[in-house]
């Protein structure tokens, strides 16, 4: 299954495969197959994503995720700390991420978060989500746009 999009100044684009497979494929009874709607559920499904592409970047601990998570404008508020560690908790049983308690002699001992394999898949998955999502939101911009116009 593929779809196509329109960009600024009317042009078309051919959605990739993957993109559109992973996005809208569905179980018997309709509901999504994507990680966008599986496993963690609940207002955590967004914040897997997140925890995801920053732990791409380095191993780190909660607070460290938490403080990235901030700078990136994931909440309009402060970042739910409980929401964090249920969802690196789901992550890990899930297998996408591994932890370990650090070696740092400095400060207090703290688990070390790092993305496994099957994260990274997963994280592969998620992107897949996101960019059909930006399709769609650019569709509703677009046509949103034009009825605007008249």
């Amino acid at each position: 299954m593929s779809g196509t999009g329109p960009l600024a100044g009317g042009a078309r684009v051919e959605a990739a495969p993957r993109v559109a497979e992973i996005a809208s494929s569905r179980d018997e009874k309709g509901n999504p197959l994507h990680r966008g709607w599986a496993a963690c559920g609940g207002r955590r499904r967004w914040m897997a994503p997140f925890i995801l592409v920053l732990l791409t970047e380095r191993p780190a601990h909660g607070y460290a995720l938490i403080q990235r998570l901030q700078e990136m404008g994931v909440s309009e508020g402060e970042i739910d700390v409980g929401q964090v560690y249920k969802t690196l908790r789901c992550l890990e049983s899930l297998g996408h991420v591994s932890s370990r308690w650090s070696d740092d002699p400095t400060g207090p001992r703290r688990r070390e978060y790092e993305l496994t394999d099957a994260g990274r898949r997963a994280l592969d998955e998620w992107a897949a989500v996101m960019e059909e999502r930006v399709r769609l939101i650019g569709e509703f911009a677009t046509r949103y746009r034009s009825w605007r116009r008249r």
